[in-house]
């Protein structure tokens, strides 16, 4: 792949306008083993790897990952070079960058904050910009019409262009996404009924409006460089549920794409989509699709799993001490529920199935703490110093139980973990446009 990252995302966005069903996805989570399964996943199809962090993951104090957008880039980047993926095969995105953080302080702060990270993403190397000012601040009314969120966007996008001034010679400008029918970082409570999809009318609006913010401020060149639309293409997700796409839906919406500028549709929240529907969505234009809590979701299905596997073969050895993953888990989302509290409804029990158990997966803000970092480490160990049977991962891991009696996996616990994300992520490769391996 001779192109670069934003080269590559641009070059995809053509053909997919041009009636090719290519897209990219998007990986938009932090967790080391997610990143790791994506990092083998774009060495197998000879594609970018593309990975987002949102403001809330990322930013100038850390995020709840703990990191700055350079850690991040760093960590990534050396993930990424260890296995051999080049760096010119790495494109970096910022999700729902803006205020949305900070979304509880006065906007002149909240929006001084988002212009500080604008510059940081750029100056770690991000390369895709979703500009996300559609959040009312602490001073603001309940809701934002349309002009406010494209003013406050553009002035985001004078940051990062002022920021990349400051980059070496010949650095590439971002590209840029944008919109305001944005669901919230992190994923959205839908339990109610399917949403209405985007109206085209809307989106010739949105980007009127949007043009004239960018003019006002300057950024005829940023304008060029948009290649995608965040619209609602009636698809869901929320604690117990999926919506599935409905091409019929949408027609008119995939059909009146924009000639101007040249920009495809950004879908978020396309996880647990059935992958012929993935591959719809593609093909109708959708062709940026974001997934973040399936991966996560994933791994933490290995991770039950394999501690499933841990309880039958350790669980009378008395000399060896199993490890507490789902405890320690439960443990810290109890001490904590800042994370899942507003997402999840029920008595007890049911919040209990919903904190280890729901699309929503909430639990994966959790994964980062200390005391359960441990115990994984302690499974992982148990695990290869034992060894999975076949006969409990035929009962646990019947995906990775057929790989291994192919000849096509290795059973040791973090490739079986690797290989249960990258299930997913191959959902993704073959809607866009990836040939079955």
């Amino acid at each position: 792949m001779a192109e670069g990252p934003s080269e590559y995302l641009r070059s995809v966005v053509q053909r997919n306008r041009g009636g090719g069903a290519v897209g990219s996805y998007a990986v938009c989570s932090a967790h080391p083993a997610v990143i790791d399964a994506a990092i083998q996943q774009a060495l197998e199809d000879g594609t970018c790897l593309h990975v987002e962090s949102t403001s809330s993951q990322v930013n100038q104090f850390g995020g709840y990952t703990g990191m700055t957008p350079q850690q991040f880039a760093d960590a990534v980047r050396v993930a990424a070079a260890s296995a051999g993926l080049p760096v010119g095969r790495v494109l970096l995105g910022a999700d729902h960058l803006g205020p949305f953080a900070w979304r509880s302080e006065p906007l002149a702060t909240a929006m001084a904050k988002a212009c500080d990270l604008a510059r940081l993403c750029i100056h770690a190397g991000y390369q895709k910009i979703h500009l996300d000012t559609s959040i009312p601040c602490g001073d603001d009314v309940k809701s934002l019409d349309e002009k406010a969120v494209a003013e406050r966007a553009a002035t985001l996008c004078r940051a990062a262009e002022d920021a990349c001034e400051e980059m070496p010679t010949g650095s590439p400008r971002p590209l840029y996404v944008i919109g305001t029918e944005v669901p919230p970082p992190g994923g959205e409570v839908a339990e109610g009924e399917c949403p209405a999809p985007t109206m085209v009318e809307d989106v010739y609006r949105t980007l009127e409006i949007f043009r004239s913010a960018f003019r006002a401020h300057g950024l005829f060149a940023a304008w060029e460089n948009i290649v995608g639309l965040v619209v609602q293409p009636a698809v869901e997700f929320g604690d117990t549920r999926v919506f599935d796409y409905d091409r019929q839906k949408v027609h008119a919406l995939s059909a009146g794409l924009p000639a101007s500028p040249a920009l495809v549709y950004e879908a978020h929240s396309t996880d647990y989509q059935a992958p012929a529907a993935l591959a719809e969505m593609v093909e109708d234009h959708f062709a940026i699709l974001k997934v973040g809590p399936w991966l996560t979701s994933a791994y933490r299905e290995a991770i039950f799993a394999l501690s499933g596997i841990e309880r039958e073969i350790l669980g009378h050895k008395r000399k060896v001490r199993s490890s507490q993953v789902r405890e320690a888990l439960e443990f810290e989302m109890l001490r904590n529920p800042a994370y899942w509290r507003s997402y999840y409804r029920g008595d007890d029990d049911e919040l209990r199935l919903s904190r280890a158990f729901s699309f929503s997966d909430r639990c994966r803000y959790y994964w980062p703490q200390p005391s359960v970092q441990e115990e994984v480490k302690r499974l992982l160990h148990n695990l290869d110093l034992f060894s999975c049977p076949l006969t409990m991962l035929s009962q646990y891991l019947p995906i990775e139980y057929d790989a291994i009696r192919q000849g096509a996996l290795e059973n040791h616990a973090a490739a079986l973990i690797g290989h249960h994300i990258r299930r997913v992520l191959r959902f993704y490769g073959a809607a866009c446009g990836v040939p079955a391996g």
